[in-house]
């Protein structure tokens, strides 16, 4: 009988052991996410993987076990950073200029540059349609984009009949969903959603004090943004408050509010599907204690117009100062707003993530960590403040995106740190995938340093 040299068995034995190296035959199409920790948004599981993307969707995910070679394939070490989808800002405003002007350019770009893949335009212009259309097709860089239509309010819709035939034109224009603004009297109010349900266009946005927010609730608004109502709607009726005399967003109430009957209201929300979007950047910072000039100081504010920043520290102080505002009220009344945001987590119908940019000194992009932030200092986990700014929009919208799954649209962002262990990694990111096109993180602080030196080089600072 002939045997083998023991040193040939040996090498044998390593080759058919070791690892072995995979071949994708990959065409320059495909974009690999190398090496990378993937998120599971629904359940916080992170393991470690390559994410192969053909055009604008998520091809495979593979596992990152044996070595692997690509083929044609442009490959981006991920250097084992996390990756998780990309974050919707949904209480955003867009410039009311057409497509190509500059300032949208940019703005567009701060919300891309912090890994906002989408947002809701909350103001919306006709300019705003054909923007959306060119995001939508890849012709401009910019997150994806729902847009509401222009405000409807006390003096845009002043009688019945004004409301129904701008819902109709709305409608029959193609904006997503209805601006709802104050002032919209109660008669007014209930012919518009008559009108809007019949052509099958839903609204959003602010209630009316002239409505109330248990009316609105019930006519099953699309979302409530800013809580919009849900302080004053804790004020027991015995108390006879004047509804017109709520301040801002009911902070005149503060010490009015009865908290027992906020299970009340977050039932009313979830029976009648209505989200909420609370903004609470909004408060965390043009309604807080904290000096407009600090504000001004944070160094996102470099990517604003300096006629901007003043023109926001003119709006902080008048709104902060004199007799009528107190900060240990803000305190309580902000302790009140975190309890909403809470028993609406809970017990609602759900939360999304938006924090009103570019509002008093909320910077496009730059706003939605603050509003992160608001989430976990009203109660919410890292996780679940996540989940309300990705799986929750794509939920909302019905959209192919929000998670990292094979199939859904490949909007990501990469951070070298876990964000489930701190919100802050989200700062800074190692590059932004929006639909496909990857923006790496030198490209992202090119644009942006850009974006600075505009201010600064017409010597406005």
């Amino acid at each position: 009988m002939n045997y083998l040299p023991i040193s040939l068995i040996l090498s044998l034995l390593f080759f058919s052991c070791g690892p072995q190296t995979e071949k994708f035959s990959l065409t320059p199409e495909y974009t690999v996410l190398e090496n990378v920790r993937v998120i599971d948004i629904m359940s916080g599981k992170v393991d470690t993987s390559h994410v192969i993307i053909k055009g604008r969707l998520i091809d495979r995910i593979v596992p990152a076990s044996s070595p692997v070679d690509w083929g044609e394939g442009k490959v981006i070490a991920g250097e084992a950073n996390y990756l998780l989808p990309g974050l919707a800002e949904m209480h955003a405003h867009i410039p009311t200029l057409e497509w190509n002007d500059p300032l949208v350019e940019e703005t567009l770009f701060l919300y891309l540059s912090n890994g906002i893949t989408t947002i809701r335009g909350m103001l919306g212009n006709p300019v705003h349609l054909p923007l959306r259309e060119k995001a939508e097709e890849g012709e401009i860089l910019s997150p994806r984009i729902f847009t509401s239509s222009p405000s409807l309010n006390g003096n845009t819709v002043r009688n019945p009949e004004e409301a129904r035939e701008k819902v109709i034109a709305y409608a029959e224009d193609g904006y997503d969903f209805l601006k709802l603004h104050p002032g919209i009297r109660l008669h007014v109010f209930d012919t518009l959603v008559k009108t809007a349900n019949e052509v099958g266009i839903p609204y959003a946005g602010h209630v009316s004090n002239l409505v109330r927010i248990r009316h609105a609730l019930s006519s099953g608004y699309q979302t409530v943004d800013h809580l919009d109502g849900f302080l004053e709607g804790l004020v027991p009726e015995e108390a006879g408050v004047n509804p017109i005399e709520n301040g801002f967003f009911g902070y005149n109430f503060t010490d009015l509010a009865d908290k027992e009957l906020i299970p009340e209201l977050v039932a009313l929300s979830k029976a009648n599907e209505v989200w909420v979007v609370p903004t609470q950047a909004l408060f965390d910072r043009w309604f807080s204690p904290t000096p407009a000039e600090e504000l001004a100081r944070q160094p996102e504010m470099k990517y604003m117009n300096p006629e901007t920043i003043k023109n926001w520290i003119a709006s902080k102080n008048n709104q902060t100062t004199g007799d009528d505002y107190d900060a240990d009220q803000w305190r309580r009344f902000n302790d009140i707003r975190h309890d909403l945001i809470k028993a609406l987590h809970m017990n609602g119908h759900g939360l999304l993530l938006g924090s009103d940019a570019p509002q008093v000194f909320n910077v496009p992009g730059f706003s939605i960590h603050h509003e992160l932030q608001g989430m976990l200092d009203a109660g919410l986990s890292p996780l679940e403040a996540l989940q309300i700014g990705t799986v929750n929009p794509a939920t909302f919208f019905e959209g192919n995106f929000g998670q990292i799954k094979e199939g859904m649209e490949a909007d990501l962002i990469l951070v070298e740190n876990n964000p489930l262990e701190d919100l802050r990694n989200l700062r800074n990111p190692t590059g932004v995938m929006v639909r496909g096109r990857w923006l790496d993180s030198e490209f992202i602080e090119e644009k942006l340093a850009s974006i600075a030196e505009k201010y600064h080089s017409t010597g406005q600072e």
